[in-house]
């Protein structure tokens, strides 16, 4: 036992020496991360900031709806309509099917006292003579209701004035709803000068958070599942032995990709450009990555949310390629 303890010991410390080290230890893990509400895995419009190329979410709680899950289950709720549809032609159509099969077997049927190839043809036409009578009965009844009907329950005409009404009734609503009926959604925020001063304040606190490894300011200004994420990523570093830090920021550019609502909660992705002093030491001191002189360039997109009325918090980090 103590041999294998000792041999588990060397082999996991010898995958933290090769483990390959943090893409960038700044906050964020240098990985796309967090989540974005219903729009989590769609990618932010381009801006003046960045270019529109931005890494899909490559850490997040948010899951991703299946399209062939999706499919299935639009499938599932739709009544099976086989072969020959439906309602009452399909039944209609399955028991003639099924009578005209046996009495093919046996030698019955309208055209019973025929035999090969003849009564084959037989059975086919005995199929399309009751489809053209099922299908003069189905229209008779459906004319005989329409005329029946009340004005308000009958169908428009193609064209008529109750289709322009509907034309016009969807070129208000716009083309976010499914199939033009969805109910509009919330309107978005209002983004002005003091939430762009909110948005830098945060980026440059939360840096200083980081740097000193801060979880109660982290936990303030961001979403706690940004904060699992910083704590994994303080974790990771703490395991090597390293410190990053990251101070003086300066926000070169910034602008709004993007804002809106889900229910009670607004969103807000903006794309930043910033420079830093980014530097990772070992326990000795020692650089291991970035420079303590030397600033460095970065651009990612930032989401921040919060409840209405509330104060915001961020919610992912995306970088961009």
């Amino acid at each position: 036992m103590r041999r294998s303890a000792r041999l588990l010991t060397a082999f996991a410390a010898l995958a933290l020496v090769l483990a390959p080290a943090l893409a960038d230890a700044r906050p964020g893990g240098g990985v796309s991360s967090g989540s974005r509400g219903a729009r989590t895995y769609s990618a932010p419009p381009s801006t003046n900031t960045y270019g529109g190329q931005v890494r899909p979410m490559e850490r997040t709680t948010t899951p991703q709806s299946s399209p062939a899950a999706t499919a299935g289950a639009a499938s599932a709720a739709q009544p099976s309509r086989g072969l020959f549809g439906g309602g009452l032609m399909g039944g209609l159509m399955g028991g003639l099917l099924g009578a005209g099969l046996i009495g093919m077997l046996f030698g019955h049927g309208l055209f019973g006292g025929m035999s090969g190839m003849m009564g084959f043809f037989g059975f086919l036409l005995q199929i399309a003579l009751i489809v053209l009578l099922v299908r003069f009965a189905i229209g008779f009844f459906r004319r005989r209701q329409q005329q029946n009907a009340p004005m308000g329950m009958r169908p428009a005409m193609a064209g008529g004035p109750d289709a322009m009404a509907r034309e016009a009734e969807r070129g208000q609503r716009g083309f976010g709803g499914f199939g033009g009926g969805a109910a509009p959604s919330a309107p978005p925020p209002v983004i002005g000068e003091a939430d762009f001063k909110d948005f830098e304040r945060a980026l440059v606190t939360i840096n200083g958070a980081w740097s000193a490894k801060d979880l109660n300011t982290l936990s303030r200004l961001a979403t706690p599942e940004m904060v699992g994420y910083f704590r994994q990523d303080l974790s990771d570093l703490a395991a090597r032995n390293w410190q990053n830090e990251t101070r003086d920021v300066k926000l070169e550019q910034g602008d709004l990709a993007e804002a809106w609502s889900e229910g009670r909660t607004e969103y807000a992705t903006v794309a930043m450009r910033f420079s830093l002093i980014d530097v990772t030491r070992d326990a000795a001191g020692t650089v291991v990555e970035g420079s303590p002189t030397q600033r460095q360039t970065v651009t990612e997109l930032w989401t921040f949310a919060r409840p209405v009325g509330g104060a915001w918090q961020l919610s992912a980090i995306q970088q961009t390629n």
